[in-house]
């Protein structure tokens, strides 16, 4: 079975939030096979991925006036409500500006009624034009559980009545990025594994900036498998992803990324399969599959001419590789056919009957032959298109426009026929969901819930059973393949033998070898500063150091390796005076030494390097995409701690950097063309600021502190100072905030405009307030 998932997104059409009723029920294999997930839209592309639901008895005519809308709900966002059973579940926001929450909503679907909702804070994102609530939850056929994806990071897992079952922190444990449009995305359920979609910068070989795939445990949040398929992306993607069990009994996903490709992956293990380039911009539509071949669309330049946009459909090819085997790079040659005249920046075709449907740029919905390409007819249904994809249901096509307008058109063969069309308070940015007679369409102010106002049966769970294709191990599965360990703790890892088709025959828990591990590719010689001891158990002691490396586990001729950081407790101090040698040399020929391996994401966007006559840390200005740095240092659930560091900037009287610390969630930075010290959670919700004078190439200390008080309130504070003075009693700026971060990893902030003046940072210090 096919099925589709949205994983990272921005503001077009989305993934799946859902959760079921608590009287979900069992039902026998006989049962399945009728009731399963048809009649339910669990996911952002409905049933089978392809964007076609298999109800009946659907409204020809979607009216504001008349009985066929039962209910709406005021809800600002660009997200696919999900349904299960007689609930929908929809990712949105409300507020503006400082008072702006993001919200995951159970609404009972027949009423409109809330049954419960979770709202969520951004922080440490430059998220901007509200563009938030771009992105869906995906509920878990299996058990009702719900997961989704804040726009700042926060990938969460809920049971069917709202308690949190776990929480990852994307950006603090990963170096997730933000972008200003809110490229979001969702996560997708797919058997025992949450999957999602993110350009990263982690550490260590994983430290350039690329876009990847991250697999967790859907029942206790460790992470599974990361995979990283592409080159250095140009922009974000949140193309969702496509699921696909091939007759080898693999089973793998398509999905488009910000590199311009379109790329298949193991779903089970993660390894690259093949990639195929598009574009020079991101991908960020989905695909879909048409006999021995994947079809895509992009709205970016292409890579062969100046013209914009192209649907292709790829030849699969018929040998992928094994295990540690390359990955296939497919071209031209590999084409099934091109169409030129097509560009979708993000809409999702809809497959149905050897037909795609896609709207495109111009406005208009497009029917092609899925064999050959070319157009059977084509529909003017607005005057431009973005985002928003057809759904097919019921022998129609519901298509939402980026106008706010919602046509239902029928294909009779030779043209497509509007029976309907309804005008939506604000434009639509994401595909309509059908379940249980009801479609439900999403604008950007309001959530719509059209048709029958029958109560929906019970959420059927659905548990998919695949029979293993061989019981030969081929390797071994380390559980989690990445961790993030504080001093003082310690973590039991799970091992799993895998056959040839990624397959978990086993757990294994006897005649493991354990030990630490150096891979023969690690350009830093490192080790965690922890024991592992032979029942795969890793301890951490409370005086372990900042330390990363990995771990590999072996039985016979089988190998296994999981990687990770240990975060040190506070206090934390960092001088580079010890540990560094200045063995590299950089663009501009300075001798550096990298950044410690574990500070994520600063391998390469910070150098260890020699100024007067002392070693410090300065951000490298190689590329564009380096221009900014927010660096972590520590495990995301700190709190209650001060940060402090001297810190300079470069600059002259046009072009002057800014430098800072990260404490609890909030940016502290010294603003060197405004001459202020800024504090910042994100740009256009929560920024405060006080002049304050400072001088390029001098020193200063920066020391920052957040208190919770007794009232729930926060105090964020900060201080700056000439580093030849003596610290001043009084902080330069002190902001209350009514809903502050209650936690957060600390880190390094830096910005220098256009990579052209350097900032440095000296005498690292991270201690628990008094």
């Amino acid at each position: 079975m096919i099925y589709q998932i949205f994983t990272t997104c921005l503001i077009f059409t989305f993934l799946s939030s859902c959760s079921p009723v608590s009287s979900s029920k069992r039902v026998s294999k006989e049962e399945v096979k009728t009731l399963t997930m048809d009649q339910d839209w669990l996911f952002w592309r409905g049933p089978d991925g392809s964007g076609v639901s298999k109800q009946t008895n659907l409204p020809d005519i979607l009216s504001l006036d008349d009985e066929s809308l039962l209910w709406s709900h005021e809800i600002q966002g660009g997200g696919v409500p999900v349904i299960a059973g007689g609930r929908a579940y929809q990712f949105g926001y409300y507020g503006v500006e400082e008072e702006l929450k993001e919200a995951l909503v159970c609404f009972d679907a027949a009423s409109g009624e809330i049954l419960w909702e979770r709202t969520h804070s951004d922080f440490i994102s430059d998220i901007v034009y509200n563009r938030y609530g771009v992105g869906a939850a995906s509920v878990d056929p299996a058990t009702g559980n719900v997961y989704f994806q804040t726009s700042p990071g926060l990938l969460i897992g809920y049971d069917s009545d709202g308690n949190k079952l776990w929480e990852r922190s994307l950006m603090e444990e990963f170096a997730r990025l933000t972008f200003p449009n809110g490229r979001t995305g969702g996560p997708c359920v797919d058997g025992d594994l949450v999957i999602i979609h993110a350009i990263t910068a982690n550490w260590g070989k994983q430290g350039p900036a690329r876009d990847r795939f991250y697999a967790f445990d859907k029942n206790t949040g460790d992470l599974v498998w990361s995979s990283t398929p592409g080159i250095t992306p140009k922009d974000s993607s949140f193309s969702p992803l496509t699921f696909e069990d091939l007759p080898s009994g693999r089973r793998v996903f398509y999905s488009g990324t910000g590199c311009g490709h379109v790329v298949c992956i193991d779903a089970r293990t993660g390894q690259p399969l093949w990639r195929f380039q598009m574009s020079y911009g991101g991908v960020n539509s989905g695909v879909v599959i048409h006999e021995n071949s994947v079809i895509a669309v992009h709205g970016k330049e292409n890579i062969d001419s100046s013209t914009i946009g192209r649907m292709v459909a790829i030849q699969k090819p018929k040998k992928l590789p094994l295990l540690n085997e390359e990955i296939l790079i497919l071209g031209k040659e590999d084409e099934v056919w091109r169409n030129n005249s097509m560009e979708a920046f993000t809409s999702t075709p809809v497959y149905k009957d050897d037909r795609v449907y896609s709207t495109i740029k111009r406005g208009e919905l497009i029917c092609l032959d899925a064999g050959t390409g070319e157009e059977i007819w084509t529909l003017k249904l607005a005057p431009d298109q973005v985002h928003a994809s057809p759904v097919w249901a019921d022998g129609k096509l519901f298509v939402p426009m980026f106008d706010g307008q919602v046509s239902v058109v029928k294909d009779t063969g030779q043209e497509g026929v509007i029976l309907s069309q309804v005008q939506l308070d604000g434009s639509c940015l994401a595909g309509p969901a059908v379940a249980h007679g009801r479609v439900f369409v999403q604008s950007k102010k309001r959530l719509y819930c059209f048709g029958s106002n029958k109560v929906a049966p019970a959420f059927i769970s659905h548990q998919s059973e695949k029979e293993l294709s061989s019981q030969k191990a081929v390797s071994l599965q380390v559980i989690p393949a990445e961790f993030a360990l504080k001093s003082g703790d310690s973590l039991a890892f799970k091992v799993f033998s895998l056959n040839e088709n990624g397959q978990r025959i086993a757990e294994i828990k006897e005649g493991l070898s354990w030990a630490k591990w150096i891979p023969p590719t690690a350009k830093v010689q490192s080790k965690v500063d922890a024991e592992i001891r032979p029942n795969g158990i890793l301890v951490a002691e409370k005086d372990a150091t900042l330390s990363a490396g990995a771990i590999r586990v072996s039985k016979g001729d089988l190998h296994g390796v999981t990687r990770g950081r240990i975060l040190q407790d506070l206090p934390y101090e960092e001088n580079f005076e010890e540990g560094f040698s200045l063995t590299q040399k950089s663009s501009d020929q300075i001798p550096f030494s990298y950044a410690p391996l574990a500070w994520l994401g600063a391998r390469m966007r910070w150098q260890v390097q020699e100024l007067s006559g002392n070693l410090v840390a300065g951000n490298t200005l190689d590329r564009i995409l380096f221009q900014r740095a927010i660096n972590f240092v520590g495990h995301k659930d700190m709190n209650n701690y001060t940060a402090e560091a001297d810190v300079m900037t470069d600059g002259d009287r046009r072009i002057k950097s800014n430098i800072g610390l990260i404490n609890q969630r909030y940016i502290f930075a010294l603003i060197g063309n405004g001459q202020k010290l800024e504090i910042i959670s994100n740009y256009d919700r929560f920024r405060h600021s006080v002049p304050f004078s400072f001088k390029t190439n001098i020193w200063y200390t920066l020391k920052t502190r957040v208190d919770i008080l007794e009232d729930g309130t926060g105090m964020i504070r900060a201080k700056a100072w000439p580093k030849s003075a003596e610290e001043p009693d009084q902080w330069t700026i002190e902001v209350a905030h009514e809903t502050p971060h209650l936690q957060g990893a600390p880190g390094v902030y830096a910005m220098s405009p256009q990579s052209k003046k350097k900032v440095y940072f000296d005498n690292l210090s991270i201690r628990y307030n008094n």
